[in-house]
Order: structure tokens, then sequence, then C-alpha cells
């Protein structure tokens, strides 16, 4: 019975696509990818390529086309108010948390959302954007996003005390962020690991904070107040959101 509902739904919509011509373009995308999506579920596969271009016809059909004023000023240009560093998990996208549109954040993903120091050889891919964001699209604001269940905290929080390690490029990585782990290790050793690692989440994005003034052009630009820098840390199995400040006192002159 459950097969016949399945054929009678499809072919109901596709006898409506082809009856209801005045529905426009963008209705007859919208039944075409709900009745592939049906055929998928049925068949009991996952099709990449299906869901790939299924994805990018609704966006342009139900983003792209409703609003051509946003993305034609997005073809000429980007001036995002936020740069963000947020996770690679990808149950924390930013904009989609943050509901950010196209254009407002320009945003680099990786594990556990860290921010090394300043390293024209060794980090220089994210050196390179951060270079980008502050001085050729003057970003006002680098929020970096910590988050729940963060299996990269919880790597580095399992690092032996000896630094032994069992990857290639994880568990270097996230001793970015060694300082947290040491801090919470000290001061919460009556926690349980579980409770360390969320503790060590919100430290390794002070960390990341701290690091981001080892770059002269985001000290130069925060002496000149044009510049803020915030952390926040995203639950999401309580669906909560933290967002703070860290007072730097930062002084001294500023180059030219």
């Amino acid at each position: 019975m459950a097969t016949d509902s399945f054929d009678d739904a499809i072919a109901g919509l596709s006898k409506l696509i082809s009856e209801k011509g005045h529905l426009g373009d963008v209705a007859a995308a919208k039944i075409k990818q709900i009745t592939s999506e049906l055929k998928l579920a049925s068949s009991g596969r996952f099709d990449p390529n299906e869901r790939i271009q299924s994805g990018f016809n609704y966006f342009k059909t139900e983003k792209y086309e409703k609003d051509p004023e946003l993305y034609g000023q997005l073809a000429k240009g980007q001036s995002p108010k936020f740069m963000v560093f947020a996770c690679s998990d990808s149950r924390v996208c930013p904009s989609h948390i943050l509901d950010f549109q196209p254009g407002e954040a320009f945003v680099v993903r990786n594990i556990a959302n860290m921010v090394p120091p300043f390293d024209q050889t060794k980090y220089s891919g994210v050196g390179a954007a951060i270079e980008y964001a502050v001085l050729h699209l003057k970003v006002e604001n680098i929020v970096v996003i910590g988050h729940s269940c963060c299996g990269g905290i919880k790597g580095l929080m399992s690092i032996p005390e000896d630094g032994t390690t069992a990857s290639e490029f994880i568990e270097n990585w996230v001793q970015i962020c060694a300082p947290a782990k040491n801090k919470i290790k000290s001061e919460c050793s009556d926690l349980s690991f579980t409770e360390q690692c969320t503790n060590c989440e919100k430290e390794a994005v002070n960390v990341s904070l701290g690091n981001l003034l080892t770059y002269p052009f985001v000290r130069d630009t925060l002496v000149k107040k044009t510049l803020a820098l915030k952390g926040a840390h995203y639950d999401f199995v309580d669906g909560t959101f933290e967002l703070w400040d860290l007072d730097f006192k930062i002084s001294g002159s500023v180059s030219v």
C-alpha cells in the first residue's frame, strides 16, 4: 500500500506539472525537486550528484531569482562586516546558525575553529585570509566561534603528557591551543573529562583571540578602533549561543 501511495504521489505531481503551466518556473522547479527526493527516498540510496543539483536548483529558484537586487550587488563586489572562524564540523555552519546572508560574513573553517599565531610559512593560508579580510575587505568584527561536543578539542585534551601523537595532521594542528588545555587541566582537575572539554572549547576560543594579536595588521586596526574581536560558543545540545569580548588593553604606536 505504501508503494501505491508513493506511485500515486509521483503521478499526481507529474500531472500537475504538465497541466498547470501557469504555476510558473519556480513552482515547477520545486515540484521537480520534491519528486526527485521522493524517488531517492523510495530507492533507499543516496545520489550525491542529485543532492547537489537539486540543492542548487532550490537555491536558484527560491533565493537567487527572488532577490535580484542582493545578488546584483554581490556581483559587483563584497563588503562583509564580519570575519568568522568556525569549526569544520558539519553541525555548526555559521551562516545557518547566525542567519548570515550572502555577503555578510567572510568565513574560515578548520578543525576546532582555531586561529594560529602569526607565521609566514607554517600558517600562511590562515594568515592570508586574515590579511585579506582586515586590510582589503575592511571587516569590522572578527568572531571566533567554538561549539559543543567538539572532536578537535577532545583530541587536544586527549594528547598524552609526553606529547606523542597518533595522527598525521590533527594533533599537531590542535596543539595551537595547547595553552587552553594546560589551563583547564590545571584549574579544572576536579571536573569530569567531558566537563573539562566543554571548558576547553571556550578557553581555546580565548587563545585564538590572543593569537590574532600576533598579526601586526590586526593590532593596528584594533588600536585605531576600526576592528573588534569577539569570542562565542554555540551549544547545539541545549540550543544556546554565548558571545563575549576580551579586554586586551592594547596600547602603543600605530604603524603607518
